[in-house]
């Protein structure tokens, strides 16, 4: 590092006034799943459908502990993401995916990582995210981020468990 000049002002450049913070971004980021959440039609379905692609190709077994890591952190993270991009005038901002993308890992949780297995747990969980039937609807009214993560969490548990209950009853 050089010596200060006596008299020399340093220079610290500022981020433009309106431009996101790293922490905006970094949530932004998140909540979109990366950007797919800015696709121009259904970004809900474009989202659990990425989610299926990537439970399909991630390299541990549904039933496996492993499993939990992104289960977990995508809850985690995806809750303080979508606080982060709400607004008063956007409570649920069409752009947020992330919940989408975790309640779809949920759908196929203990299921085979087999196509039929994977498209019945995509087909389960937009039909039960886009209905919302009782409880699922109410967890909605949640404050914040855990609003918008908990229906499609409901939606991702009782997915789980009718596929489940399926697999159980005529395929063991």
């Amino acid at each position: 590092m050089g010596k200060a000049i006596p008299g020399e002002r340093l220079s610290v450049t500022a981020p433009e006034p309106g431009s996101p913070s790293l922490s905006n971004r970094l949530a932004e980021a998140i909540a979109t799943g990366f950007g797919i959440g800015r696709a121009p039609v259904a970004p809900a379905t474009v989202g659990s459908a990425v989610a299926a692609v990537v439970f399909a190709l991630a390299p541990v077994d549904s039933d496996s502990p492993w499993w939990l890591v992104p289960l977990l952190l995508g809850l985690g993270l995806g809750t303080w993401a979508s606080h982060a991009i709400r607004s008063s005038s956007d409570p649920d901002p069409r752009r947020a995916v992330i919940d989408e993308v975790v309640g779809m890992w949920l759908t196929v949780a203990f299921l085979d990582k087999t196509a039929w297995w994977i498209l019945a747990g995509f087909l389960t969980f937009r039909v039960l995210d886009v209905l919302k039937p009782w409880p699922i609807r109410r967890f909605e009214a949640l404050p914040g981020g855990m609003g918008i993560m908990a229906d499609d969490l409901a939606a991702g548990i009782l997915g789980a468990a009718i596929l489940n209950a399926v697999r159980l009853i005529f395929f063991t």
